[in-house]
C-alpha cells in the first residue's frame, strides 16, 4: 500500500525484514520497548494482532501471522471472527491501565519463548467448527464473547462453549452483533440498576456522544425516559446535537455552557421543577461535579470510566441534603456475577430494541486488515489507527476486520 511505503513506521519495520525460507515466508523483527520481537508469516493460514509487553498501542502492536486452526478439541468450537470493535478499555488493557489482565494466547505462546497476547475483548464470530460434545451451537452459527480479554483482534480462534453466546442472526446487522457485549448492556443495566425509573423521569450524562451515551439516550427514549446530555465543544458541535437529537436525546448541552450559572434555571424549566434522579458518568472531573448539582433527592450518581483522567469530587452537601448514592458500574463484573441464563437474557433483551429499530447501529467504520497484505503494512496500519483514536474526538466507532492471510 501507497501509504505504508512512505510511513515511518513502515520505514522503521522495512530494515528491520528478512528473507525466511520456511514456508516461503518471511521474518519481522522490532523493538519494542527495549523487547525484541519477532513474529512470522505464513502464506495461507491467519493472522492476529498482538502484542508482548505493555505500553502505547501505536508502538507495541504488531500484526503476526499464523497456520490454519486445527480441528476443535471436545467440547470447543473453532470461530472465524467478522467484526470486532476496537473500544477504548481494550486502550487500556494494552498500555497497562486497566484493570482486567489479559491471558496469553497459549497456542500462538507456543511458538515463541515469550507470551504473546492478542488484542479485543469484543466481537463477532462465525462458527466453522464444532468439537465433540457441543450442544446447541452448530456451524455458520453467530456467537459473541463472554470471557473477558478473549482476544478477538483475529481471523479465527478456538474457544471454549462456555465462553461464547449464539446470538441470532435474523434482524440483526454484522456491526450490531458484534457491539451487542460491552456498550448496549452497560447503558442497560445502569439504567435498570440503581434507580426505579417511571416513564417521564428524567435522567442527566456526560460523554453523552460516547457509543454508551448514545446507547442509554435510545434506550432511554424506548422507556419513555427524558435525557439531559452533555458533550465537548467543538467544530461541528451543531451537527452533533442534531445526531443526538435525531437518537431520542431531549437536550443537548456542552461542558462550557454546564459551567454556565443560568443553565440551573433552564434545567429547572425543562423538568418542570421535577427532581432529576439518575446520573451516568464516563469523564470525571470538574464537569461532573457541575452535574451533579442538577441532581434531585434522593438521587443516583453512577460513575462507569473516568476519560478526563480526573478524580471525582463532590460537595458533601449532595450527601447531607440531598440523600444522594453514589455507585461505580463496571460491566466485566456484572457478567461474572451473573448466570449464563441471566446473560443469555439480557443479550435477547437487547437484540429486541434492536430488531424493533430502537437501538440503532453505532456510528462505526471497518478497518480491514486484508488477507494479502504483508505482517509489515497490516502492523503499520493498526499502529496508525490507535495513534489517531488516541488523539481524541474520533468521532466514530472502529470495527476491525481481520482476514485470513493468503
Amino acid at each position: 500500500m501507497t501509504r505504508s511505503l512512505v510511513h515511518p513506521c513502515a520505514r522503521v519495520l522495512a530494515r528491520w525484514q528478512r528473507p525466511c525460507q520456511l514456508q516461503h515466508a518471511w521474518r519481522l523483527q522490532s523493538n519494542v520497548s527495549s523487547n525484541t520481537f519477532s513474529t512470522s508469516s505464513v502464506l495461507a493460514g491467519n493472522r492476529a494482532i498482538v502484542y508482548n509487553t505493555n505500553g502505547d498501542p501505536a508502538r507495541v502492536l504488531t500484526a503476526f501471522s499464523f497456520p490454519e486452526l486445527p480441528p476443535p478439541p471436545p467440547n470447543t468450537v473453532n470461530i472465524r471472527f467478522l467484526l470486532a470493535p476496537i473500544n477504548p478499555a481494550d486502550i487500556n488493557v494494552i498500555e497497562g491501565i486497566y484493570p482486567a489482565k489479559p491471558e496469553p494466547d497459549v497456542s500462538l505462546s507456543q511458538a515463541k519463548d515469550y507470551p504473546l497476547f492478542v488484542g479485543g475483548n469484543e466481537g463477532l464470530g462465525k462458527v466453522i467448527d464444532v468439537g465433540d460434545g457441543i450442544v446447541g451451537l452448530r456451524k455458520d452459527d453467530w456467537v459473541v464473547m463472554t470471557k473477558p480479554q478473549s482476544g478477538t483482534w483475529s481471523s479465527a480462534k478456538n474457544v471454549a462453549m462456555s465462553d461464547v453466546l449464539k446470538v441470532p442472526k435474523q434482524g440483526l446487522s454484522e456491526a450490531q452483533a458484534a457491539t451487542i457485549t460491552v456498550n448496549p448492556p452497560t447503558a442497560y443495566n445502569m439504567l435498570h440498576d440503581f434507580a426505579q425509573l417511571v416513564e417521564g423521569d428524567w435522567i442527566v450524562q456526560n460523554g453523552a456522544n460516547s457509543a454508551v451515551g448514545q446507547a442509554v439516550i435510545q434506550i432511554a427514549a424506548a422507556k419513555g425516559y427524558k435525557t439531559i446530555n452533555f458533550i465537548r465543544d467543538r467544530d461541528d458541535v451543531g451537527l452533533l446535537k442534531q445526531h443526538l437529537k435525531s437518537l431520542g436525546a431531549t437536550h443537548v448541552v456542552t461542558y462550557d455552557e454546564l459551567a454556565e450559572k443560568s443553565l440551573r434555571a433552564k434545567v429547572k424549566t425543562w423538568t418542570g421543577g421535577k427532581d432529576i434522579r439518575l446520573g451516568l458518568n464516563c469523564v470525571s472531573g470538574k464537569t461532573t461535579t457541575l452535574m451533579a448539582r442538577l441532581l434531585g433527592n434522593n438521587a443516583h450518581l453512577v460513575s462507569y470510566g473516568a476519560m478526563s483522567k480526573e478524580p471525582l469530587s463532590l460537595p458533601t452537601s449532595l450527601f447531607i441534603f440531598k440523600n444522594l448514592t453514589c455507585h461505580g458500574f463496571w460491566q466485566t463484573r456484572w457478567y461474572s456475577d451473573k448466570s449464563s441464563e441471566q446473560r443469555q437474557e439480557l443479550l435477547e433483551t437487547l437484540t429486541a430494541l434492536m430488531r424493533d429499530d430502537k437501538l440503532q447501529d453505532p456510528n462505526y467504520e471497518v478497518l480491514t486488515i486484508g488477507g494479502t497484505e504483508s505482517d509489515v503494512s497490516a502492523s503499520v496500519k493498526i499502529r496508525d489507527l490507535v495513534a489517531r483514536l488516541g488523539q481524541g474526538m474520533y468521532g466514530k466507532k472502529v470495527l476491525l476486520k481481520v482476514e485470513e492471510t493468503v
